[in-house]
């Protein structure tokens, strides 16, 4: 299996945050399943062009978190324990919160934010229709 990392070196998020929350993601969602390897430290860091020390703590992090489990031979592996981590729903709950907070401070109503929201997703994927009324809004 291929993974997919956006690393956005100017992000206020630290690298090595980007690639832990990526990959959490990606297990909590199904794109990750047990057993599947990890690009290499090297690979990854060569990839985005960083580092790769930072790769390497991301890496230990999910480690020590059970998320991953490195295999003699064959590199960092998602571990079978991963696949019980949050929920994606539970891993998408702090953003939206933020965000949340953020309508409420700039005084947007809930059908706005919703509204908002819905564009921001049909933004992200072209089959998604965000029309008020429509089934996928």
């Amino acid at each position: 299996m291929q993974m997919h990392f956006d690393i956005v070196p100017g992000s206020p998020v630290p690298i090595y945050r980007q690639i832990v929350e990526q990959l959490r993601r990606q297990v909590a969602g199904g794109q990750c399943r047990p057993g599947d390897e990890l690009p290499s430290v090297r690979a990854l860091a060569q990839q985005h062009a960083i580092n790769p020390m930072t790769v390497s703590k991301a890496y230990s992090l999910l480690e020590a978190e059970g998320l991953l489990e490195r295999r003699r031979g064959l590199g960092m592996v998602v571990a079978a324990a991963g696949a019980g981590a949050a929920s994606p729903a539970e891993l998408l709950r702090p953003a939206l919160q933020s965000a949340a907070q953020q309508a409420r401070q700039l005084g947007l109503d809930a059908d706005t934010a919703l509204a908002l929201f819905a564009q921001c997703l049909a933004d992200q994927d072209p089959a998604v229709d965000p029309s008020p009324g429509s089934p996928t809004a």
